[in-house]
């Protein structure tokens, strides 16, 4: 099962690495390590190190608001990129992706 499992994550990464405009994907476990990645080592790291506690912050945030509630997903959009990060389980799924203009 878990061959499967890793099977259709591959193949849901590779899907959405193919997508118009992604510049780069990163995978984060619970250690903030990024474990799996396109971009290069540097940005990787920084990106994942930020990210990680920027998504601690909003999940904190959305749970002072309402303690029922929790953190789905988080959407930032700069002049140049907008960046998806979805957490789940025990991981980061981070997206990074040109803005088209």
């Amino acid at each position: 099962m878990v061959g499967l499992e890793h099977a259709e994550v591959e193949e849901t990464l590779k899907r959405i690495e193919a997508s118009k405009g992604v510049a780069g994907t990163i995978v984060v476990n619970a250690e903030g390590i990024p474990i799996r990645t396109t971009l290069d080592n540097s940005t990787t790291v920084q990106y994942a190190g930020l990210l990680r506690q920027l998504t601690s912050l909003a999940r904190s945030t959305v749970r002072d608001i309402d303690p029922q509630n929790d953190l789905t997903y988080l959407r930032i959009r700069s002049k140049k990129h907008e960046i998806m990060v979805g957490p789940e389980n025990d991981y980061l799924l981070i997206v990074i992706q040109n803005i088209c203009e």
